[in-house]
Parts: C-alpha cells; structure tokens; sequence
C-alpha cells in the first residue's frame, strides 16, 4: 500500500516539472476536485496549455433578486422569484457569521489570492491517501462558480457551468485570479455571502437567516451560524428541514473548526453542540397566488412583462417570453403601483361578502381614478388560485392581463350613443316614441379591421344590412321619451332608434374615444346592437372609460404601474402615457347629469351614496349578465355579475344591473369614499335643448300627479284654495304651466285641485 501511494506521489511530482508553475495551480484545482479523471491526462495537459490564453475578465454583477411590488402608500403587496435572495452589505451580517463561514469554506482566505497552493497541496495529499475527496477551491473560486451558475438563463448555460471537467475548473481559476485584482477581501466575501445557496430555496444569508431562523443575517448566534456555514458544501444533504441530523452534525464539524483555530473556546464549541436544531421558519412565498391582491398583482405582472419586453411581449415565441419572465422574477426590480389599499380592502370585502367566493357565479370590480386612469383596485368575489372553487384568471382584466375575453357591458354602453348625441347637437327633449318591441332596419355599415367570430376583416364594411328586432328589458318602460328620460329608464328601443339617428359607426368611435374595446384586444364591432352592450369588454377598461365622464370628458388609459426602478437604481423607461381631451367639457357635463338621474330617479333608484353620483345600469342580453357602472368626480367603478362557466349557458335569470352588481357598487364606492370630501359636479353652462314638456296630470290624484311631474323631472307645488269643478274633489284640475307646455328642467309645476262640483245655492 505504501508503494502504491509513492507511485502516486511521484507521479504528481512529474506532472509539476512538465507543466511549470503558471498552470500547476489549475491542474491541481482539476485533480482535487475530480480525482476520477486521473486517466484523462492529455485533457489536463491540453486545458493547461491555454490556461494564459484564456479571457479572464468576469463580470461581476449582482446575483439574481427577487422583485419586490408596492402599493401607492409604500407597502410591499407582491413578491416575484426564482431564486428567493435578499442582497445586504457585508457590515449587515453578524461578525460570527463571516468567521464560521471562513473557518470551515476557506480558513486562510485573508493570506492567499485566487489560489491557496498550501491548502491545495493538502487536500491532494488527503486524497491521495484517503477515498474520500477533500475540495482545494477557495472562497474566491466558489464566489465564481456561484457567479457562472446564477448568469445561467438556459439548460445548456447550466450544463457548461456544472460540468465536471478540468477546463471548468480552469476557468474558473482563471476568473478567480481576475476578481482578486479587482475586487477586495470584503468584497469578495460579501459577494459570496449573498449568492451562495443556503438551502430550502433560499439564495444568500440574509435569506437563509429569515427562512430558517426568522431573523435578519445581523443577528445570528453562534449555533445558526455554524448551521448555515455548514450548509453551503452541500445544500440538499445539510438541508435542517429535510434533514435535521445530518445538518446537525455538519453543524457541529463547523463549530470544533471554529474552536481548532481559536475564533471561539471548546467550551463554547461543545455546549453548542450539545444544543438540538431550533427552526424558526419563514417559508418563502412569491407570485400572485400568495398575494393579498392577486388580482391586481396579474395586472400589474403583465404590465411590466410588457415593459421589460419594450411592449413586444405578446408577440414573442413562448421561449422569449419566459425569458422575460425569468427576468421579472431574477432582476432585484423595484415597482410602485397606482394600487389604493383603501379601496381594495372595500372592494374584497363587498364583492366576498355578497358573492359566495366558492360559487359559480362571480363578481368582478375595478376602480379607477378619474383625471388620472390610475386603477385602485381590481377585485374578484372567488379566490385566485388553481384547484376546485378557484380560478387563475384575472376574470376583471383583458386578455392581455392575464384575464378572459370580457363579458357584456349591457346598456351601460348606452352613455357613449347618448355622448355622441349630444355632441353632434340633438337636444335633450328630443321626443321618440318607444313601444315594448320594434323592427328598425336602415343602419349604415362601417368600416372594420379585426376578427368575428374566426373571421379576419381588413377595412370591410360590417354592420347595417338586415332590419333589427330589439324590446325593452323587463326594468324599462314603454311610451315617449326623450335623452332623459330614455336614458333614465333605460329604454332599448328609444336608444335603437336614437343609435340611427347619430349612426353607428359614429357611436362606436365615440366608445373608442373612451378606450374601449372588445376585452380580447379586437376592436368593437360596429354592428347596430352594439348599443345595448353584445361587445365583451373588461371592468377595468369599462370603469376607465366611465372615469373619463367624470374627468369632464378627459380620458386616462387605465394604468397600473407608476415606477419601476432596476436593481443598481436606474429607472426604466415606462410606456407613454398621455390623458385626452375627448369630449368637450360641457358636454360631459350634460352626460354626467343625465347620468345622475339614472341614481335618483330610474332605473338605480335608491343606489345613492349620500354624495354627488352618476352611473348607468347594465342588463345583458337573455340575463347572460348584470352590470353596473358609475362615479363620483372623485373615483369611477365597473360593476360585473355572471356565471363563470360560461354565460350564455348558465344565465343569472332576473338579475338587473340594479340589484347585485348595482348593490356592490354603491357599497363599495361608499366604504371607499368614507371620509372623504363629496365634490360635486360641474353644471352645463349650454342649454343642449333641454326643455321638458308638462305632462297632462288633469283628473290625476294630488300624488299621482306629483310623481308623473317630478319624473319628468320637474319641481310641484299645490295651489292654496281649491277650485269649483265637475271632476272629483282633489283631483288636479289644471297646471301651470298647462299641459303640453314646453320648460326648462326642474321648473315648479303648480297644481290646482278641485274642491268638488258646485253646490246649488237656496232660492232667495
């Protein structure tokens, strides 16, 4: 044995004098850390060869970080990660740790540069005389390593950082002796302190201090030091979750290390290996899924998904996209969002609390800021999350937010038709008469670049053609109305025949001017019942546009993510985001008036919220859907209520726009308004034709005459006395102004009632 051990002595020995002193260091590293290649001596020699030819310049940027996404008020909401590391500086790490890390990695890493010839030379006699292998690299060689295997982004990167073969030890000797002319001790050992792989997923010691212990890097004990040093020379076998004895006694190896060069006393060394592993987890948690706003955290993903990808991401191969998801997830990125977590927390609460979040049917709520299009919430009533009773999609959001392709926005798409009307100068008092059902043909198509139904068109005509059978919902009335009143009792075949009027295309591209569009990304389709909602679009889309109403026709795109800031500090560049003026002023504010009849007089009455409101139901076609949409000058919301599995098939039978969604909104609009100022809106400063004609209450009861009055929007005042008459006694006998007169709104209608016929005087 001890012949056969000379052999191999002298065999290294003659690998010296052939190779010299500037590539023996490489060579040695080689055979140290894979004795097995003994026989591969015409490698060796060939790496060693062109060992001074190698690049030796390597980058040392900063490893791999976890994203970190805020609200509008500073407060971590989401965390994105493959590799879950929190960076820290090397003073921000307990001086017991840097010891026990040295001590038993690499105990002379302060006397030596990228190669410690000493400690080689002692692990390859070790393994010389033993089967089992002690490693020869330093620190510095294991910072690199780490470096080379963290920049890998593919497998095959991976594969060429891991492979066992003496030219990867080469180079990484070869970068080692670069890092230590550039970089200092301290600098190295932060460096490898925050990239090296502690186990249990966590990358880095100030990771690996919180997901075993809880605490900051700062604060370790001697034991949690020595458990984590321990670690690092293999993280599954010393893993203290999976395997707790084993980790143990390498955490014990690293104490009596300590103590052997004197950087704590045996005593001490023993009484804390006498101690057991105490765990104090913190499990890493990352993504939307475990976000207490996952809604908006998919939201807010796709957004920077789209900046990082200079908004080309949707157009890339599934390959380049999760490239550019690994960069989300790895680049230490900083985000601040627009999220208010006030008016989240009002929207889960109200949305859980009316829908059962386990249920079919759902809710989906989006707010957004008018003035600004910033969204302050998106919320569903189910539960994010794969499995039974839950859903991955962002059911409030487009497509491109992760969500579905919408679902119909009922007659709350009404209010761009009556926008487009009052634009294009039809007065307010224009009068149509709207019988329950009608047969209205005469549509112009319009030209149309998108999809139906599978369907490419570019710059066709669509639309137009056949005559349109529409009827009035079950909420509506049928009878004469005009914009008011049409739009107050949300009359469809009043707004069928209005949508001929100002014409369709025109009404589409008054809806476009709002930013909507189908919530698949396709353009509306302009086809004559696209007045009453058919197109499917988002909440959050729907809630901006109604935002723009509320801005005085000024409409914001919708817009998540106010900053985004790299992990060196620089700020990238965000997508331009500009607010028009597309509407003139006075006119939204016509709009906005008209809408806040809707809340005090038609179809949602009683859906007030103790301030200035305006809003619009929506009842989807067959009771596919409720919808309901509305704002205060300060905030807008989007209200949407339907059965997820799919609305056409399972109908929500008797819902109005109204009744639930209309319920959430009011109650959420109010919990996220409570104490704030209740601004009010702007008057229209032109008339718009807005004159109301007095209704004909003769021979009507004292109240219901006053109720057809003031639908018509008018003021009433009983005259004092009454008046001889043949009608009834207290019935109306006459107005003034009269029947049929023609008033501005709000005018005060005076009622003469009458006392009864006259009674025949005695004779003289």
């Amino acid at each position: 044995m001890r012949v056969a051990n000379t052999d191999r002595v002298k065999a290294v020995s003659t690998l010296f004098r052939l190779l010299g002193a500037g590539v023996v260091a490489g060579v040695l590293v080689a055979f140290i850390a894979l004795p097995a290649v003994g026989s591969a001596g015409l490698t060796a020699r060939d790496a060693a060869n062109n060992f001074e030819n190698m690049d030796g310049r390597l980058e040392t940027t900063p490893p791999s970080e976890k994203t970190v996404v805020y609200d509008s008020d500073g407060k971590a909401i989401a965390t994105f990660f493959d590799k879950y590391r929190e960076s820290v500086r090397l003073d921000q790490v307990a001086p017991i740790m840097r010891k026990a890390i040295i001590d038993i990695e690499d105990s002379r890493f302060h006397e030596h540069g990228a190669l410690d010839l000493k400690g080689t030379l002692r692990a390859l006699a070790s393994n010389v005389e033993s089967e089992q292998t002690q490693g020869g690299s330093t620190l510095t060689q294991q910072y690199v390593k780490n470096l080379l295997v963290d920049a890998a982004r593919t497998q095959e990167e991976y594969r060429v950082a891991t492979a066992p073969t003496v030219g990867r030890k080469l180079r990484e000797l070869r970068y080692a002796l670069d890092i230590e002319q550039r970089l200092t001790k301290h600098q190295i050992l932060e460096g490898y302190l925050n990239i090296a792989y502690f186990g249990a997923g966590a990358y880095g010691v100030q990771a690996a201090a919180k997901r075993y212990f809880s605490v900051p890097a700062s604060k370790l004990t001697l034991g949690q030091a020595a458990l984590l040093a321990g670690i690092t020379q293999n993280p599954t076998a010393y893993d203290p979750i999976r395997n707790p004895k084993d980790a143990r006694k390498r955490r014990d190896v690293v104490l009596h290390r300590m103590a052997q060069l004197g950087h704590i006393t045996q005593a001490e060394a023993n009484e804390e290996a006498a101690k057991p592993i105490e765990l104090n987890r913190t499990d890493p948690v990352g993504g939307c899924q475990v976000s207490k706003v996952p809604y908006f955290c998919e939201y807010v993903k796709y957004d920077v998904l789209n900046i990082l990808s200079d908004g080309k991401y949707w157009s890339l191969e599934a390959k380049e996209q999760q490239g550019i998801v690994n960069e989300l997830n790895r680049g230490g990125y900083t985000i601040r969002t627009t999220l208010d977590a006030k008016d989240q927390r009002a929207v889960d609460k109200t949305l859980r609390s009316t829908v059962r979040p386990r249920g079919n049917r759902v809710a989906a709520e989006a707010m957004v800021e008018p003035g600004t299009g910033k969204i302050r919430a998106i919320g569903l009533s189910k539960e994010f999350g794969p499995g039974k009773g839950k859903t991955t999609i962002n059911l409030p959001a487009d497509t491109a937010h992760g969500g579905g392709t919408g679902v119909s926005a009922g007659s709350t798409f009404k209010v761009f038709t009556l926008a487009a009307a009052l634009d294009q100068g039809i007065p307010v008092n224009t009068t149509i008469n709207s019988p329950e059902t009608m047969t209205i043909g005469g549509f112009q198509p319009c030209r149309y670049t998108g999809t139906i139904q599978g369907k490419k068109y570019t710059n066709d005509l669509v639309g137009g053609g056949e005559a349109w059978t529409v009827s009035n919902a079950g909420d509506s009335e049928k009878g004469n109305f005009n914009l008011k009143t049409g739009t107050w009792h949300s009359v469809n075949t009043f707004y069928a025949a209005l949508e001929k009027r100002v014409g369709v295309c025109n009404a589409v591209k008054m809806a476009e001017k709002f930013g909507m569009r189908q919530g698949n990304g396709n353009p509306l389709i302009p086809i004559p019942s696209q007045v009453l909602g058919v197109n499917d679009v988002d909440m959050v889309h729907l809630a901006a546009a109604y935002a723009g109403f509320a801005a005085r026709g000024k409409y914001c795109p919708p817009i998540s993510v106010t900053e985004v800031v790299d992990a060196q500090g620089k700020r990238l560049k965000l997508p331009e985001h500009k607010c028009k003026q597309v509407l003139d002023e006075d006119v939204a504010d016509k709009v906005n008036s008209i809408l806040q009849g809707v809340i005090t007089k038609g179809t949602a009455q009683g859906r007030g919220l103790g301030r200035p409101a305006a809003g619009k139901t929506g009842t989807c076609e067959e009771f596919t859907c409720a919808v309901f949409a509305g704002f205060t000058p300060d905030l807008a919301a989007a209200t949407a209520y339907w059965d997820f599995r799919g609305p056409w098939k399972y109908k929500v039978y008797g819902v109005y726009g109204a009744g639930i969604p209309g319920g959430i909104w009011q109650t959420s609009m109010r919990r996220a308004l409570a104490g704030e100022p209740a601004t009010g809106f702007r008057t229209p400063s032109n008339n718009f034709g807005d004159t109301v004609g007095v209704p004909d209450v003769q021979g009507r009861t004292i109240a219901s005459a006053t109720a057809r009055l003031q639908g018509a929007d008018l003021q009433v005042r009983v005259a004092s006395g009454s008046v001889e008459s043949d009608q009834p006694k207290g019935t109306v006998v006459s107005t003034s102004p009269g029947a049929g007169s023609e008033v501005p709104p709000g005018t005060t209608v005076i009622l003469y009632v009458s006392s009864g016929p006259e009674r025949e005087r005695p004779d003289d």
